[in-house]
């Protein structure tokens, strides 16, 4: 139980790699991956999970080989976190930057569907956001993958 099957060194490294590779492919499968979660893109992160598993231990089965894998990806997360907090290119690498989705009432639909944005989505964050699609000055999809909209001011408002 406590008797690892391989080496310490090779548990951290496995750990960070597959940290890093999977790092890459959540950035590059885009914003709403990690944003809203349909059961679909549940699934595909519960197998993902399981499949990362055994190449992050090995042959290793023991709790100090798990806890080690653990612990170095909750350094590698602080890493990252830390990194991004003090530098701004890190923080666009790892974390993206929103992305203009409509102004002034349009919806831009060659962005919508690049970002994978169905209407439905947009229909939501509008009812969320108490505003219609006529009152939406601005729609973003933030760097987390939610919908932010600012609505337009109108004049009875300002006075």
């Amino acid at each position: 139980m406590w008797q690892l099957d391989v080496s310490v060194g090779e548990l951290l490294l496995r750990g960070a790699l597959v940290y890093v590779v999977l790092l890459l492919m959540m950035r590059l499968s885009g914003k709403r991956t990690v944003g809203q979660f349909t059961p679909f893109d549940l699934l595909v992160v519960m197998l993902v999970s399981e499949a990362a598993g055994p190449s992050m231990v090995g042959k290793d089965q023991s709790v100090l080989g798990g806890l080690l894998v653990c612990a170095i990806l909750i350094v590698l997360n602080m890493l990252m976190g830390a990194l991004s907090a003090r530098n701004s290119l890190a923080e666009r690498l790892l974390e993206g930057q929103a992305v203009l989705i409509g102004r002034d009432g349009q919806i831009f639909d060659a962005v919508r569907k690049k970002h994978r944005i169905s209407s439905n989505d947009i229909e939501t964050a509008l009812r969320e956001a108490d505003c219609t699609l006529a009152q939406m000055r601005c729609m973003f999809l933030e760097a987390d993958g939610k919908l932010s909209i600012l609505q337009t001011t109108s004049k009875a408002d300002e006075t």
